[in-house]
């Protein structure tokens, strides 16, 4: 992902030595020597993040600020100047400046915040994606991914073209479900059901008659007909979530209706043939479970044909940016809120904290935020306070 830095200094030596730097680092570089010229560039779309001189040859460069600060999407403005003081400094930050340099520019310090910036410019990039497409789910969540998260959607997408059983393995609330779902829209049964079951959320005495259905009369209580899941998914995906909580006698049930594509409700004596794709999930540890003899070994074969772990969120943090804009956008209109932006120390609060809830944690935090929110911007006080914890602990780790 490129950024484009929009260098707003009229002094041509020093705004072209950033420039170049900027440029070796792998950013795109837009130069203005003069107020006019930058509000023009802005105008234009130019410039992901600003960085603004005060003294400027046809005006005062914190007007820019001034002029701008009515924009719905104005870029993170960096001030710098050679005649910083602390009143010049309060008075940027007040109209909207998001750092203050002072001249000569010390690159690391120029890093450093450029790095909290981009991680605005990508939520901001999400959101405008988001409104001009009106993207899926599935796709959505996984925008941004990290590297180990592209591998995993690589193998999704050929498992989802081959229509082979997949399982997916990852701690509870990685985004297990929604990544059955993106296998499930990008592959060739997608015009078909996607019919999920918890398996640990069925009774053990329920859930034969959940998956295959049962015939009237089977037993007390069944008056009519009930077609089963798997007969409900025929042409589609059945996806069994916690498949670890399933009981013996109803893995190898399920294994022989895999192995022969076909089913038998209950009470019935007419074989049904179903075309279905697994995809399985669990959080628990199969080869594990098989050593303790609570698992199949071949039904967890039969279920492999490709296995995909999803890692946790603390392993991925670079994406949270994304998925907060993600989360923002979904949540904030349901909710009668106007949110659209969040400030880049309550990003570095939200990067700062492990996630043992994982993403649906994330998304969690993100609600409550936006409910005790009455501005356009999440800031550290609409955080949960076990964030802020974390966020002050390591502020102050050296």
């Amino acid at each position: 992902m490129a950024y484009n830095i929009l260098i707003v200094e009229d002094e041509t030596h020093a705004r072209q030595y950033i420039a170049a730097f900027l440029q070796e680092q792998g950013y795109e570089v837009t130069e203005a020597p003069t107020y006019a010229e930058a509000m023009e560039a802005l105008r234009a779309g130019k410039g992901d993040i600003v960085l603004l001189d005060i003294q400027l040859p046809d005006a005062y460069g914190l007007t820019l600020l001034e002029e701008t600060a009515d924009w719905p999407n104005r870029p993170p403005v960096i001030v710098i100047t050679g005649y910083g003081d602390i009143e010049t400094a309060v008075d940027a930050m007040r109209n909207g400046a998001y750092d203050f340099l002072p001249k000569p520019v010390k690159f690391q310090r120029l890093m450093s915040s450029l790095k909290r910036l981009e991680e605005i410019v990508a939520m901001r990039r999400e959101l405008a994606l988001w409104r001009s497409q009106q993207s899926s789910l599935t796709e959505d969540l996984f925008r941004g991914a990290s590297p180990a998260m592209r591998r995993v959607l690589e193998e999704a997408r050929r498992a989802a073209e081959a229509s082979v059983s997949v399982l997916i393995t990852g701690e509870t609330g990685t985004g297990k479900e929604v990544l059955a779902r993106y296998i499930h829209q990008i592959g060739p049964r997608k015009e078909k059901p996607f019919v999920p079951i918890n398996c640990a959320a069925v009774p053990d005495t329920m859930l034969e008659s959940e998956l295959f259905g049962y015939e009237a009369g089977a037993f007390t209580g069944a008056t009519k007909r009930k077609p089963g899941l798997m007969e409900i998914a025929d042409g589609g995906i059945l996806f069994l979530d916690e498949i670890a909580s399933m009981p013996l006698d109803m893995q190898a049930k399920l294994l022989r209706a895999l192995e022969n594509k076909v089913i038998r409700r209950m009470g019935g004596t007419k074989w049904i043939p179903v075309d279905i794709q697994i995809v399985a999930a669990s959080n628990r540890d199969l080869a594990q479970q098989i050593r303790e003899g609570k698992f199949r070994e071949d039904l967890y074969y039969r279920l492999k044909v490709v296995d995909l772990h999803l890692p946790p969120l603390r392993e991925r943090k670079e994406e949270i940016p994304v998925l907060v804009g993600r989360f923002i956008r979904e949540l904030a209109p349901s909710m009668g809120k106007d949110v659209q932006h969040i400030t880049p120390r309550a990003l570095e609060a939200l990067k700062a904290y492990d996630w043992p809830g994982n993403i649906r944690q994330l998304r969690n935090v993100i609600e409550r935020g936006l409910l005790f929110c009455d501005t356009d911007t999440l800031d550290l006080q609409h955080l949960s306070p076990e964030i802020l914890q974390a966020y002050r602990h390591a502020a102050h780790t050296p």
